[in-house]
């Protein structure tokens, strides 16, 4: 069962998809996009699977969004893709892939409906919110 996720250790969001995706019983293949970033034809086509438009995976908080002058919406779609690879911090997280589909997985819980094993026991995100119950089922 292939699962790839496109993490940020650094993100809290990032984290507990990465640890739903674990109480699934998957190991996944992780990439540090901001150590390894992909190519733009691996970036392009992720955002394609995904079915959004460029500007729904672009990150502002925490990134140079403002500086580069990226709210222009003039901007064409390969402006805003080179910018997202010079600056991978860019690129909003976490992308999962797996046998299912393509999802930019915020908020976290997202990454169930793409998951092709079910979770294994209860899952609390670590801001506390209980995501799935003792008998694996989903909350909310």
């Amino acid at each position: 069962m292939s699962v790839t996720i496109y993490h940020n250790p650094a993100c809290g969001t990032s984290r507990n998809v990465l640890a739903m995706i674990r109480n699934a019983g998957i190991e996944p293949h992780i990439v540090e996009y901001l150590k390894t970033p992909p190519t733009l034809e691996i970036l392009a086509d992720l955002i394609s699977r995904i079915g959004l438009p460029i500007r729904a995976v672009l990150r502002e908080k925490g990134t140079p969004y403002a500086e580069l002058g990226l709210a222009d919406t003039s901007l064409p779609d390969d402006a805003l893709l080179t910018a997202m690879l010079a600056h991978p911090i860019l690129i909003n997280r976490p992308i999962v892939v797996t046998p299912l589909g393509v999802k930019l997985c915020r908020p976290s819980e997202t990454v169930l409906d793409i998951l092709p094993a079910p979770q294994r026991a209860a899952f609390v995100k670590e801001d506390g919110e209980t995501v799935v119950d003792s008998a694996g089922r989903r909350v909310n």
